[in-house]
């Protein structure tokens, strides 16, 4: 054990005896190194649940957004077949009306499209046809670009876009029967992370994972506690992978991502370009955001604590994970919990969340 690190794994213990979470695994590292690997606590409070390793694999709801559909835009961007100033409306035929015509890619990704933040779709809807349609034919909750809500939805339509844009790209029409299975989500993401991690990474995992995966909340709607099946109830009825959440997978496959971005950051075009990286890292103007493109900044009051540099860049998920990127301190660092276990209703961790991000920096100043 790294001595500079015994206050974060205290911190970590402590949490679990205090029922932050059941469980946590973290990862801290560089561009080059991982610098810490800890775990605490057992997948659930039973006093005979499995313990939790670095290799135990966790839900990681909202980190989807920006480890698969912003990457994946970026990589879209690169390759000429996505512009960030492409109307909405342009990719989804649906979306129209003076209200919107104006809202672009730009827009979905910074959460200033005017829609809002989340509605309970899976109650009545199912698939792509039905959520795609109630999404684009919404009433907006504000006039676009004028501020930022953050909002599930509009990152469940940057996912159709993506796969519109990927089975154009391969010579399909986009109408019915005539769809890529290549060009679906998870399978566009599957051939990007192959390329990052050889760690468990993926929408909708193999059962067989089931045994190393930390459990989520007991469902009242599925009537089941969830293991190995995405928390998100739109994502559950969108089969599972979406724009917005469905990714799984371990420390150390969030982390290897993490070193991708920042050693792209550095000049290496792993992730996407540095030029996009860059662009995409960069908060909007946006008014009163902290938003960039996908990624959150660095705000003192928000999970990341006070320590990281301004620049600094993260994003969190409901389930219980965070994922924060100091490319000027070439720095990451990942936490994965299960905080919703066994209800989403312990918040816990937003009074964690900041001090052990800033123990962290302390460890590694």
């Amino acid at each position: 054990m790294d001595d500079r690190f015994a206050v974060v794994e205290e911190m970590l213990r402590k949490a679990v005896e205090a029922h932050v979470f059941p469980c946590a695994v973290v990862e801290v590292g560089t561009s080059a190194d991982v610098l810490l690997s800890a775990a605490a606590g057992a997948r659930t409070f039973d006093p005979l649940a499995q313990l939790a390793t670095p290799a135990t694999i966790f839900d990681l709801a909202s980190l989807t957004k920006v480890m698969s559909t912003a990457t994946l835009i970026m990589r879209a961007v690169d390759e000429n077949r996505i512009r960030l100033d492409d109307p909405v409306g342009a990719w989804l035929n649906e979306w129209r009306g003076a209200d919107r015509e104006g809202v672009t890619i730009r827009d979905l990704l910074a959460h200033s499209s005017g829609l809002t933040a989340y509605l309970p779709f899976f109650r009545d809807h199912t698939a792509r046809r039905e959520f795609q349609h109630a999404i684009c034919t919404m009433p907006l909750e504000y006039a676009p670009g004028t501020q930022s809500i953050y909002s599930d939805l509009g990152f469940i339509l940057l996912g159709f876009i993506l796969e519109d844009a990927a089975s154009v790209a391969a010579g399909y029409s986009g109408i019915a029967g005539t769809f890529d299975p290549a060009a679906s989500l998870s399978a566009q993401f599957q051939r990007f992370s192959t390329f990052v991690t050889n760690e468990p990474l993926t929408f909708n995992p193999p059962r067989e994972w089931r045994d190393r995966t930390a459990p989520t909340e007991i469902d009242s709607w599925r009537g089941r506690l969830l293991i190995g099946e995405v928390h998100d109830e739109n994502t559950w009825a969108l089969g599972g992978a979406a724009g917005h959440a469905g990714l799984f997978g371990t420390a150390a496959a969030v982390g290897a991502f993490a070193r991708a971005v920042l050693r792209t950051m550095s000049g290496e075009a792993i992730v996407a370009n540095p030029e996009t990286l860059r662009l995409f890292a960069r908060r909007t103007d946006v008014p009163q955001s902290s938003r960039a493109l996908g990624w959150d900044t660095m705000l003192p009051t928000s999970s990341c604590g006070t320590r990281l540099s301004a620049r600094a860049i993260g994003h969190t998920g409901f389930t219980g994970t965070s994922l924060w990127i100091d490319w000027e301190r070439d720095l990451y660092v990942v936490l994965l919990s299960n905080r919703v276990h066994p209800t989403r209703e312990n918040e816990k961790i937003r009074q964690f969340r900041p001090r052990f991000h800033d123990a962290v920096v302390e460890a590694v100043a």
